[in-house]
């Protein structure tokens, strides 16, 4: 089988990373962990964590394009919240799910993880999607 892995156009470069991957026409598309980074590889949201979410999200969305699928072709999703208090993990729930999910109420893992990959990231997701 042939795997494809993409660049995401607009999302930050040099992340030693593809965004997604695409296995064969009609298949599944992997995405790798969104984080709320901008173009340049800075953290946006500041210490927000809905601001945060809503930037993964917006970037989730870019590279799931970069593969031709959106949000509604997502099988499942894994989200990870830096903080062990649960109205943190209720607030990014509510953005991902509420405002970019909502009516395509895909299965997801919503954890509390200790600490994310760039100083200051508070939220990442990960998302499988079905490839168009």
């Amino acid at each position: 089988m042939s795997v494809r892995l993409l660049s995401a156009p607009g999302l930050f470069q040099h992340t030693g990373y593809a965004y997604t991957a695409v296995s064969a026409p009609g298949s599944l598309v992997f995405a790798a962990g969104a984080c709320p980074i901008d173009a340049d590889g800075e953290v946006t949201g500041g210490a927000d964590y809905a601001a945060q979410a809503r930037q993964m999200m917006a970037n989730l969305v870019t590279a799931l394009g970069a593969a031709g699928a959106d949000l509604t072709d997502v099988l499942k999703t894994t989200i990870y919240v830096a903080s062990a208090d649960q109205p943190d993990l209720v607030a990014v729930w509510e953005v991902v799910h509420d405002e970019y999910f909502s009516g395509h109420e895909v299965p997801s893992t919503l954890l509390g993880v200790s600490v994310l990959g760039y100083a200051g990231q508070l939220v990442e997701i990960e998302a499988i999607a079905q490839a168009p």
